[in-house]
């Protein structure tokens, strides 16, 4: 029998952690909860956790604190942020600080629940039963090793975060082709977050930042009021 994924969650508003718990326990997950940002880092050690999710705005440290102290002991878990910053630079530092993605509050509990299984999907097994051993993809300048999840542009190796590999790929397999929103959302997110979510315009520039090198084209290509296609310009 397998047993359910176990979530840290790290909160330290009491009537938002006993919410999302709640919400954690009746979807059948284990859940390690605390108020505590030091705590939140010995739970990491103590119960090896699944995934994490993380309050920004923590006593003793903040939930950035504790994500890049994570990944620089080289713990890889699965990291969503909760944050009430709603301003892009607050959710690309979030990502800067090695997290998966975030979410804003307020929000709506199936909303979160989508994010964590298709965080949780994506930790699993990076390549499909029907996919052969060591397969890499290739399109504009652009390598993938899709084993050992490493991307490289032009040669030069490109550090990406599970959902930036996941959106990446998907461009890549599609190369040339339009990809509307609600494809996108679907495919990485398991979830429509709808025409008024900034999510994927956000995880898009990161992306294309990370992506860019000096007199390169731009890769990746804004479709307004479709959505991404990535091409050669």
């Amino acid at each position: 029998m397998v047993s359910a994924p176990t979530i840290l969650l790290a909160e330290d508003d009491p009537a938002i952690r006993r919410a999302v718990e709640q919400s954690l326990l009746l979807e059948g997950y284990h859940v390690v909860a605390t108020g505590d940002g030091l705590e939140a880092i010995a739970a990491v050690r103590r119960d090896n956790p699944d995934l994490i999710v993380l309050d920004v705005m923590m006593p003793g440290l903040d939930g950035l604190t504790v994500c890049r102290v994570l990944r620089a002991q080289g713990d890889w878990t699965p990291i969503l942020v909760l944050t009430a910053r709603t301003q892009v630079s607050n959710r690309v530092t979030g990502l800067d600080a090695g997290a998966d993605d975030y979410l804003v509050k307020p929000f709506e509990p199936e909303e979160l629940l989508a994010r964590l299984r298709a965080l949780l999907r994506r930790a699993g097994p990076s390549i499909s039963p029907d996919s052969p051993a060591g397969e890499e993809l290739a399109a504009a300048g652009v390598r993938l090793d899709l084993a050992a999840r490493r991307v490289w542009r032009d040669g030069a190796e490109i550090i990406l975060s599970r959902t930036e590999f996941d959106l990446l790929e998907l461009l890549i397999r599609n190369c040339g082709v339009v990809l509307d929103r609600t494809t996108i959302h679907d495919r990485i997110w398991g979830y429509d977050f709808g025409t008024g979510s900034k999510n994927l315009s956000v995880f898009i520039g990161y992306l294309r930042r990370k992506l860019a090198r000096p007199g390169a084209p731009e890769i990746i290509h804004t479709v307004r009021g479709i959505g991404y296609t990535l091409r050669e310009s």
